[in-house]
């Protein structure tokens, strides 16, 4: 079974590489209308890529500057082998590594119990976000 790596993006010199599995997963397999998906905050954010062994983009999540966590996609060849878990360690690390008190996110519903295996606790009633039904969650961040 092929590994994978995380690292930080640099959304100039990746943009294209996150981009596709974005694209993959929120407008192609989901159903997300682009203009959502493309919401401009992506350039003043942290993104955290994982890539294969042989260089392919597999997943991608960002941290927004207000605590935010997000665009957590991983590509479905390449779901349930720790990538979304590897994915959410490393924008958790760079939260703690800036002093964030907390981070926040919406969880796809679905998406539920693998938030709350990291941390997080589900507050408010569910909502719908591009058709898709969410929940808030919140995590404090210790030290």
């Amino acid at each position: 079974m092929e590994g994978y790596r995380v690292r930080r993006a640099d959304w100039e010199r990746d943009r294209e590489r996150l981009r596709v599995v974005r694209e993959e997963v929120f407008v192609r397999e989901q159903g997300v209308p682009p203009d959502l998906e493309w919401d401009g905050l992506d350039d003043g954010c942290v993104h955290a890529l994982a890539e294969s062994d042989a260089g392919e983009a597999v997943g991608t999540g960002r941290l927004v500057p207000d605590g935010h966590l997000g665009r957590m996609a991983v590509l479905r060849a390449w779901r349930n082998r720790g990538v979304g878990a590897a994915l959410l360690e490393f924008l958790l690390a760079e939260a703690r590594r800036r002093g964030m008190p907390e981070v926040v996110l919406n969880a796809q519903t679905h998406a539920l119990p693998f938030y709350a295996r990291h941390g997080f606790i589900a507050e408010g009633p569910e909502f719908f976000e591009a058709g898709i039904p969410h929940q808030t969650m919140r995590r404090r961040m210790g030290p």
